[in-house]
């Protein structure tokens, strides 16, 4: 068994003292720090809600020493925060994208579970063969030489960020949060590999899906017309979970932070979370 120590950062914004359960709110990556998330502090004000936002182990504000990359080490993150701050007995989760995965994980009870993180590139080589095929081939040489890190092949992902997880310009908040992964890649690396496409990291071999039927609490699923979690990522979900509501909205991966859907999504979690 390896030992891992670390220290977790945390940020609520209202009072846990008010008596509501709080939205405790999981970011993506895994390896992209939390400050893209924060706009979600609207719905403290909207529900009258405390929100807790944290950085997960390794990334951010948050350190740790030892190896990682299984997700029980986030599992016990998790699971140590909520007790850390005495609300383990009454509150609620919002995940994006990684983090609804591990979301559902933690609601699913961490029984032991089978692949399916293939969901994930099924749904992205999707989104990479509708490219023009010099693009694709671009992303597919590099892939396959090992060279991700060139100007190229990042200009070939900033295009495809533009049309599936947010638009230019970026929001302050969403370049924090990619330039922390940028300066500390190695949880990004570790568990999802050096490609979006292609899956090579511990994540590779990971899923929640044969346990999601346990969940037992409501739940919202979410997506974008356009988000590089297509339909085939989350129909499973939607079939499997026995309590659950699924609202697409317009644009991309971050309808909390395009114009056309903010207002929208806002609206929809809010409803959820305070529905009686």
């Amino acid at each position: 068994m390896t030992e891992v120590t670390g220290k977790t950062w945390y940020k609520i914004v209202g009072d846990l003292a008010s008596g509501s359960h709080p939205l405790v709110v999981l970011h993506g990556g895994p390896g992209i720090s939390h400050e893209y998330m924060t706009p979600l502090a609207e719905l403290h004000t909207k529900c009258n809600i405390p929100v807790i936002f944290y950085d997960q182990i390794g990334i951010g504000k948050s350190i740790f020493e030892g190896s990682f990359g299984h997700v029980d080490l986030f599992m016990d993150e998790l699971e140590n925060l909520l007790v850390h701050l005495g609300v383990q007995n009454g509150f609620a989760l919002l995940g994006h994208s990684w983090g609804a995965m591990l979301g559902a994980h933690y609601a699913s009870h961490r029984h032991p579970v089978a692949p399916s993180m293939a969901l994930w590139e099924k749904s992205t080589d999707q989104l990479l063969n509708a490219l023009p095929a010099d693009m694709r081939e671009t992303i597919k040489r590099h892939e396959k030489e090992g060279t991700t890190d060139s100007p190229e092949y990042q200009q070939m992902m900033g295009i495809f960020y533009e049309k599936h997880v947010c638009k230019t310009p970026w929001p302050k908040v969403m370049e924090t949060s990619f330039a922390a992964m940028m300066q500390n890649p190695t949880v990004y690396h570790t568990m999802i590999g050096p490609s979006e496409f292609t899956i090579t990291g511990t994540l590779k071999s990971w899923s929640c899906l044969d346990h999601i039927h346990t969940i037992t609490t409501p739940t919202l699923l979410t997506n974008g017309v356009m988000d590089e979690a297509q339909d085939v990522c989350v129909s499973p979900f939607f079939h499997r979970i026995p309590h659950v509501k699924w609202a697409q909205f317009s644009q991309r991966h971050m309808p909390f932070l395009e114009e056309e859907d903010q207002a929208r999504y806002f609206q929809v979690v809010a409803d959820f979370l305070t529905y009686p």
